[in-house]
């Protein structure tokens, strides 16, 4: 069953499937758990027992020890039991956190794009953790303060049963009240349970996206206005938590009312039947003791009932967003992609962002393998587009994208991803060492392709002088990297992956002329015998390719060698003599010769 399946049936029914999974230490735990709660009700019994026996003069030695025997062996078994199943559950609950925490992640990075781009990053880090954390304390809450109780008044009232038959009558149906009044009661709260679950998240999230952009904080001085903002969020949520708060006090209060008028009543009750000779003293002191357990359990095991409402709102918080099936899903039948060379064909493209006007229409367009593409245009003719549907971030509405001839619809996404090596502008690098990020194109490759790697992107040149050379920790994001250093790093990566299919994002628009040149050289050497489509800022860089493909809404008005292009005096020739015209120097790739 898919997570977004499970996930879809609410909080109870995603926590169970994961418990399931270790059903035997799971039964264990329970097991034990029912185990001390009857040793802690016989324990009653035999105070009962051992009442009785101090109370009768003509009892003997070995009936009296017996019942000394009998109620330390209560005593001894309630302790043993709840320790063995504490000993379990610290291996069984983790383990459902872990389990339910890779899935979350293994499904959540299988969205597409449109998801994330709806989403905080940080609110979904933080609903993984909710969710497992959340997990782990509604199976501690049940196995500690909502089983045991519940048994337990189970348990006296069974036990009660034998010794006068109109309590045990009048406590259940008293206890059977209380419990629907609460359980109404704590049901008509779970909105607001729900409402600050959410908020939470939201605050979460926001302040992560805060902290992750500091640098343009500091640089327009809104420190001030973002915590304003921030003050204003964090308002709304403690409005939510005290709302929610508060409709558990209100429980609370009920409850406590409720359960001081019964045992008075109960108190006065047993002393009644004692007084007319009814009951025994050992009974007095068993139907006040077991009174006071239906009672006092109720009591917590309505408030348990009534934290659990909450912790399942939360869980049920994060699994809502989280839980939600993939826009985009391997077809049933679904099949590698066979490599034969890297060819990619668009067939009658048509493709629309939902909240917009379609931005291809019947786009025709077909790279041979091996051959430099470039894609040139004004913004929004539809360049990235075209890089996106080629990694199938998105499918069009109409048409077919193929690479070698083949349905990227109908392959699995995980050989495209293998089939296809992306540069983009904009490099992000994990917090992690210079080593571990080059690796992460190819994480079973040997130091020496790492290193290969690396001096074919100019990257040994910047990183032995790194503090720890290869080891060193570039930072969030890179931050501790220039421009230059976290392009040349994501060419290195693109290397070790090996692709038939090289995409070039407008991979050095945004740098100085002497890391930009540096940069050609390496991407030359990586576009070496491979298909290159690419998005070039300068136009000069596209120079030495084989083909320029200009865009204007959605549609190719121009296809051919830059020579000839800048020979036919249209649209491309015209974008390239305003680009010089503005400054803009010809810094042309070298071509693969040159190396």
């Amino acid at each position: 069953m898919s997570l977004p399946r499970y996930a879809s049936r609410g909080p109870g029914r995603f926590l169970l499937h994961y418990v399931a999974r270790r059903l035997g230490s799971h039964l264990v735990v329970l097991g034990a758990v029912f185990a001390a709660v009857g040793c802690a009700i016989g324990a009653q019994y035999g105070v009962k027992n051992l009442v009785d026996a101090l109370s009768d003069p003509n009892v003997g030695d070995r009936q009296l020890w017996m019942a000394v025997g009998v109620l330390l062996a209560l005593v001894g078994g309630d302790n043993l039991l709840w320790r063995l199943a504490g000993w379990v559950a610290t291996h069984a609950f983790v383990a459902v956190g872990g389990d339910l925490r890779l899935d979350l992640f293994d499904h959540l990075s299988g969205h597409g794009t449109r998801y994330f781009s709806d989403q905080f990053p940080g609110a979904l880090a933080g609903r993984i953790s909710t969710a497992a954390n959340t997990a782990w304390t509604i199976e501690n809450s049940l196995t500690w303060t909502t089983i045991p109780p519940g048994t337990a008044v189970v348990s006296a009232i069974i036990v009660l049963g034998t010794i006068n038959w109109q309590i045990t009558a009048v406590l259940f149906v008293l206890v059977a009240a209380l419990g629907a009044i609460i359980a109404k009661l704590a049901a008509s709260g779970h909105d607001l349970h729900a409402r600050f679950a959410g908020r939470a998240a939201a605050v979460s999230g926001d302040i992560t996206d805060v902290v992750a952009n500091m640098s343009v904080v500091r640089a327009f001085g809104a420190a001030k206005r973002e915590q304003d903002r921030l003050s204003h969020k964090i308002e709304r949520e403690m409005s939510a938590q005290r709302e929610s708060l508060q409709s558990l006090e209100r429980l609370r209060l009920f409850h406590a009312v409720s359960v001081f008028v019964v045992t008075v009543g109960v108190l006065v009750w047993a002393v009644e039947l004692w007084r007319q000779h009814l009951i025994s003293t050992g009974d007095v002191v068993l139907t006040t003791t077991l009174g006071f357990t239906v009672l006092h359990a109720s009591r917590d095991l309505a408030m348990a009932l009534v934290e659990l409402t909450q912790q399942f709102a939360k869980l049920g918080e994060a699994i809502e967003v989280l839980g939600l099936p993939h826009e985009m899903q391997d077809a049933p039948d679904a099949k590698p992609l066979i490599d034969l060379g890297g060819g990619v064909t668009f067939e009658t493209v048509t493709f629309n962002y939902p909240s917009g006007a379609p931005v291809l229409q019947d786009f025709n367009l077909h790279v041979p393998a091996g051959q430099k593409v470039g894609l040139v245009g004004r913004s929004g003719a539809g360049k990235s587009t075209i890089l996106a549907l080629l990694q199938r971030y998105y499918d069009p509405t109409g048409g077919r994208v193929l690479i070698d001839e083949q349905d990227i619809s109908k392959v699995t996404q995980e050989s495209i991803r293998h089939a296809v090596a992306v540069v983009q502008q904009d490099i992000s690098l994990f917090h992690r060492s210079a080593l571990e990020n080059l690796r992460y194109g190819k994480p079973e490759a040997s130091d020496a392709e790492v290193y290969h790697a690396a001096e074919a992107a100019h990257c040994t040149e910047f990183i032995s002088r790194l503090p720890q050379g290869f080891d060193t920790i570039v930072g969030e994001r890179g931050l501790k990297l220039s421009g230059g250093q976290r392009q040349r790093l994501a060419i290195a990566r693109a290397f070790l992956r090996d692709a038939p299919i090289i995409l070039l994002d407008e991979a050095t628009s945004a740098l100085d002329t002497e890391s930009e040149q540096s940069i050609q050289e390496a991407l030359m050497r990586l576009v070496k015998n491979r298909t290159v489509i690419a998005i070039a800022h300068r136009l000069s860089t596209l120079n030495s390719f084989d083909r320029i493909v200009v865009l204007e809404r959605g549609r190719i008005i121009e296809d051919g060698p830059p020579d000839a292009l800048l020979r036919r005096n249209g649209a491309y020739a015209r974008m390239y003599r305003r680009q010089l015209a503005s400054g803009e120097e010809n810094r042309g790739w070298r071509s693969a010769g040159d190396d």
